[in-house]
């Protein structure tokens, strides 16, 4: 098979393969595959799939992050975070507070941006399976979408430094999860009683208020630790 540009640049340019040279891909179906560069020249490079891997095994705890979208760098360091820390699927949602504002033009491009964070956070981390990026949506339209449709036994949790409980006081999750975050300034009281109205539940993460860019690694690492894969 012939590598897209990126890994191709990223193979010849970076790592300086050359024909013969053994390395290893991922396409996002849960399988490494190894391969042998059968030739390498002008940015175009060639590989040989000699086998695949096993697969890789469900995750414990299927959790999709619902995140306010906020600025540039803070939005691509929470969703990389996100992605290694080990979140199935993030949606990202446009709220009243968000001061991002996309046309489509640009919000088919920051999207396409996204996508190449997540693989590359994917290609660091080791993960075989990629996450699902939904395209970005308006909170309202996200709640009634999952108000329509919902998942069975998924736990919603609403992170909210106001709320009376902490993640160690709920119980463990019998499903998937899924975690809702602000973008900067937080969500607005109208949108945590939306929110609520379609099962979310106010949850804490002890006693400071943090970034939205911080909130949710806190919180994934958290349910990791209690309910997730960080217990293996």
């Amino acid at each position: 098979m012939t590598l897209e540009p990126r890994p191709a640049k990223h193979a010849s340019q970076v790592l300086r393969l050359v024909a013969g040279d053994e390395l290893t891909l991922f396409n996002g179906d849960g399988r490494d595959y190894a391969g042998r560069i059968e030739s390498a020249a002008r940015g175009t490079v060639v590989v040989r799939i000699l086998s695949a891997g096993d697969p890789e095994p469900a995750p414990p705890l299927a959790i999709t992050l619902g995140l306010g979208i906020s600025k540039g760098e803070r939005m691509d360091f929470a969703l990389q975070k996100a992605v290694e820390l080990g979140v199935t699927a993030i949606q990202p949602l446009f709220c009243k507070r968000s001061v991002v504002r996309l046309d489509a033009p640009r919000l088919d491009k920051r999207h396409q941006h996204w996508l190449g964070i997540i693989i590359s956070a994917c290609e660091q981390s080791g993960r075989r399976r990629l996450p699902s990026l939904g395209m970005a949506a308006g909170l309202d339209a996200w709640l009634a979408a999952a108000a329509a449709d919902p998942p069975a036994a998924e736990a919603r949790l609403l992170l909210d430094h106001r709320a009376p409980q902490t993640l160690a006081e709920l119980p463990a999750p019998e499903g998937a999860v899924s975690l809702l975050i602000g973008p900067e300034g937080g969500l607005a009281p109208e949108e945590r009683d939306a929110a609520r109205a379609q099962g979310f539940v106010g949850v804490r993460l002890g006693p400071r208020v943090m970034r939205t860019e911080t909130a949710p690694l806190a919180a994934i690492a958290a349910m990791q630790v209690l309910w997730g894969d960080f217990r293996a």
